[in-house]
């Protein structure tokens, strides 16, 4: 006699009939294999430390622009025809404006909940474009950016243009007269591109400035055109976030072939669940207590004035900078007038963010490094980068001032030339003063960490020997902290070939290669980073504690973590 079991009829379960739900499932699991799919990928490990947080703050404050831009596309108008406004703004009554205008006032004064949502949908974007700019600093630090991350970097690099650009054409969609002046700053800087910059402005506003179909290409490409690139680039940088994962810190257990972290399911869901109605919550805060872009005040636009204490939002504040404190050059070049006051200002824009961003490419082509790195670098252990990085920080800090000169002279009674010519100067001088001394600190560290590994950690205990000498006791370092130390990669810098080859044909170099192997030489030379202590030092210290501290050292004989070079 045999036993046998017999499956259990379709659509029912080991306990009885299947509910609803199961049936759901098994319809889906039979056609996607979402049961296969969900075993592969909701238990997938992610490592866990508070600075991705910045990434998530970026994902839900897009959320919340896209929930709430839907909304206020219900109730805006994007024309630029002219009508008289009656409303509840009783100081506007009677006053001739835009459509696009008028309509932003009655989302404000008419619709049910609709300043709090134009509030939010504002600080939003602000809040948006600061999280994508630090989270990225913080890959940018960490060394992220290395291999195979480099095309996230891209379209990290991508979302952060994209989103500072339609956020230009959010506030100006208003058609008040702040966001005009604004509107006449960009037309000012197309119209200096030599030759084309006058076909380019009749082509953007269908004729001369302003033109009459200016809004609504703008909420075309404001709501639709760069909201869709964003979306897609979004889903390719999560996408390549899922596959390769986090970086994780250096610590015990933790190597560039494993990840230690909690899954995808339940754990970091529910962290992340929670976190995006955080800050969804204070952002909702911000909205209902602190007022931003009151457009009623400003009035409608209108080509013979402009607003006092004009000021672009935070990240457009560096393009204003530039404009401002650029001398007022033109040039005669032939037959066409050239204004180079801020035509140069135009190329300059670009070009500091594309200094921040072609760096991680600069970096690998110098090490020539072709590996995989999962490990996030302490600043410190790279300095010639977090230095770079600080004096990119601090050019764009100084051309914020720059942007608000008019602002910091009448807020604090200073001479506005004196400002202006204090960025000038401090354009060229601050990121330099800033990289030598970022470097010096972190080459301090550098030492400081060698220091500690080489002989302990300072106990603040003083002692005396038999001689009469006074020292201090020094504690070992625990192999959890000593692994943490050393663990990291020290990129060796690169040399040039061989003159001769092994027939004694001389071997040709290229400029590239000289001018490589130089850069190389500073980057990561002697003069670009501490030397890691190697096992042979770390146990003549060792001895040598034990030696000299009769005793009163506790120094453990125990292996620095492998250094690797």
């Amino acid at each position: 006699m045999t036993n046998t079991q017999q499956a259990p009829a379709a659509g029912r379960g080991p306990a009885g009939p299947a509910s609803r739900g199961e049936r759901l499932a098994n319809w889906a699991d039979g056609r996607v294999g979402l049961f296969s799919l969900a075993k592969a990928n909701l238990r997938k490990i992610f490592p866990d430390h508070w600075s991705f947080m910045l990434g998530e703050v970026a994902l839900y404050s897009f959320l919340i622009i896209i929930l709430t831009g839907v909304f206020l596309t219900f109730f805006f108008k994007p024309g630029m025809d002219e009508v008289v406004y009656h409303g509840r703004y009783t100081p506007l009554n009677g006053i001739l404006m835009s459509q696009a205008y008028k309509s932003t006032l009655d989302i404000s004064f008419d619709v049910r909940g609709g300043l709090l949502i134009r509030q939010l949908h504002h600080w939003a974007a602000l809040v948006f474009i600061m999280a994508m700019l630090v989270h990225m600093m913080r890959v940018f630090f960490t060394g992220a950016f290395r291999k195979p991350r480099e095309l996230n970097w891209l379209f990290g690099a991508g979302l952060l243009i994209l989103g500072m650009f339609d956020g230009f054409m959010g506030y100006s969609l208003p058609d008040d007269l702040l966001s005009g002046t604004g509107i006449r700053f960009m037309e000012g800087a197309i119209l200096s591109v030599p030759i084309v910059g006058t076909y380019l402005v009749f082509f953007l506003f269908g004729g001369e400035y302003p033109g009459s179909i200016w809004i609504p290409r703008l909420f075309t490409v404001h709501v639709l055109l760069i909201p869709g690139i964003m979306v897609a680039l979004l889903a390719l940088h999560l996408l390549l976030v899922f596959y390769h994962k986090h970086t994780q810190g250096y610590g015990p257990g933790r190597s560039n072939r494993n990840v230690v972290g909690m899954p995808l399911m339940p754990v970091y869901m529910a962290k992340a669940g929670g976190f995006f109605f955080l800050v969804g919550g204070i952002l909702a805060i911000f909205s209902a207590i602190a007022q931003i872009n009151p457009i009623w005040a400003y009035g409608p636009y209108r080509p013979d004035q402009v607003t006092t204490d004009a000021q672009p939002d935070w990240y457009m504040g560096y393009s204003e900078g530039l404009i401002r404190v650029m001398p007022g050059w033109e040039i005669n070049f032939l037959g066409h007038t050239l204004v180079l006051g801020v035509f140069i200002p135009l190329l300059v824009f670009p070009a500091i963010l594309l200094a921040l961003w072609l760096y991680p490419f600069f970096e690998a082509w110098l090490t020539g490094d072709k590996g995989e790195h999962h490990i996030a670098e302490r600043p410190r252990n790279n300095p010639m980068r977090t230095a770079f990085g600080a004096a990119w920080i601090a050019e764009y800090l100084l051309l914020l001032v720059g942007g608000g000169n008019d602002l910091f002279a009448t807020r604090f009674h200073l001479s506005i030339n004196a400002i202006t010519w204090t960025v000038r100067v401090g354009f060229f001088v601050l990121p330099v003063l800033v990289f030598v001394a970022t470097k010096r600190i972190c080459m301090g560290l550098q030492r400081r960490d060698r220091d500690k590994i080489l002989h302990g950690r300072e106990t603040g205990v003083i002692t005396r020997a038999p001689h009469g000498e006074y020292f201090e006791i020094h504690e070992p370092l625990v192999q959890a902290d000593l692994y943490s130390l050393t663990a990291h990669d020290q990129p060796r810098p690169a040399e040039l070939p061989p003159a001769t080859d092994e027939h004694g044909t001389r071997r040709p170099t290229t400029w590239t290669e000289r001018v490589r192997t130089r850069l190389a030489a500073a980057w990561f030379g002697p003069g670009g980073q501490v030397p890691k202590p190697t096992p042979d030092e770390y146990r003549h210290a060792v001895e040598a504690h034990h030696g000299a501290g009769a005793g009163h050292h506790a120094h453990a004989e125990q292996p620095v973590g492998e250094a690797r070079h």
